[in-house]
């Protein structure tokens, strides 16, 4: 892509969560072009319309409901398509059905794109993000997956109510899959460099470890709890890709808890699982290996099992 071309954004998929990231892009300003794909381009073309009666509150972008060509010359393209998430199913449940339909997205997309960052948001992300590795035959810095950047910010929101400091305030990440096998980093979490329990002491107040369990538990079944109440997740992992989207465009070397193939760390190699990670124009431009506790090492690798298992199941689905 040239220097002197607009800065292209495209969504794949509008249901909640690909409307949404559509409107957030809008307001922020960061793309000059957003294209807005669906296999039910009516659809498409109304989000492209209702978004651009929303140009004069905002920005001058260019919006419209486009075709796999349009992925030429897209600094990122976001799949969002996919099932959603029903009440009382998992993640993995959904597994199949969207792995299926990745088969056919992601190769029309890399017909027409092969520089692009792939940004995966589509659940179960890991699996998927994966699956889009495989398919695209991009380069694994180039295939980025949402990951853990949503558990790790609502990680980050209860624990900041819990001490009652601002969430920005609060250091902690969650890795490993985002679903149920998550991991949160206890032994690294932090406010101002102090350790949870160190904040506790200068506070004045006992640090209940049953507390932050729940606190965790809360986090790891945020979804649920949304879900069925109504029926969807979308304003916060909406925001979660934007940083994404803003960190590669650009070009901020910021760390995020993204999803991205992990080779090597911890005796992990050959999955896409969440571990803090630098995010530039290039993608992923470094994982980055935490000094876990013991504990904390044996559930990645549990999680890491997990992961591996379902992949299997779904490649051996599809031979």
């Amino acid at each position: 892509m040239g220097n002197n071309a607009a800065t292209r954004v495209v969504v794949v998929g509008l249901g909640n969560v690909g409307a949404t990231l559509g409107y957030a892009l809008l307001l922020s300003g960061l793309a000059a072009e957003i294209v807005l794909l669906d296999k039910n381009h009516a659809k498409a073309e109304g989000e492209a319309m209702d978004l651009n009666h929303a140009v004069p509150f905002a920005h001058p972008t260019r919006i419209w409901a486009g075709t796999y060509e349009d992925c030429a010359g897209a600094a990122v393209v976001v799949i969002a398509a996919g099932a959603g998430q029903k009440p009382g199913e998992t993640r993995l449940d959904l597994l199949h059905h969207n792995a299926q339909i990745f088969a056919e997205v992601v190769p029309r997309i890399v017909e027409y794109n092969r520089d692009c960052i792939l940004l995966i948001a589509t659940n179960p992300v890991d699996v998927l993000t994966h699956i889009s590795l495989r398919l695209s035959g991009l380069p694994p810095q180039h295939v980025v997956g949402s990951g853990t950047i949503l558990d790790t910010a609502r990680f980050r929101y209860m624990l900041s109510q819990h001490f009652g400091v601002d969430p920005r305030s609060v250091h902690a990440f969650i890795i490993g899959e985002h679903g149920d096998s998550e991991v949160p980093v206890w032994s690294l979490a932090n406010i101002a460099g102090m350790r949870l329990e160190e904040f506790c002491t200068a506070q004045g107040r006992t640090c209940d470890w049953r507390d932050l369990h729940a606190i965790f538990e809360q986090t790891r079944d945020a979804a649920y709890h949304i879900i069925a109440r109504k029926q969807a997740t979308y304003y916060a992992v909406a925001a979660g890709l934007m940083r994404i989207i803003e960190a590669i465009l650009r070009d901020q070397n910021t760390v995020l808890s993204v999803s991205s193939l992990v080779s090597g760390a911890y005796g992990i190699s050959g999955l896409c699982l969440s571990l803090p990670s630098i995010v530039n124009r290039g993608g992923i431009q470094k994982v980055l290996h935490l000094h876990l506790s013991a504990e904390e090492e044996q559930k990645l690798l549990e999680s890491a099992h997990v992961l591996k298992e379902t992949l299997e199941q779904v490649i051996i689905k599809w031979r």
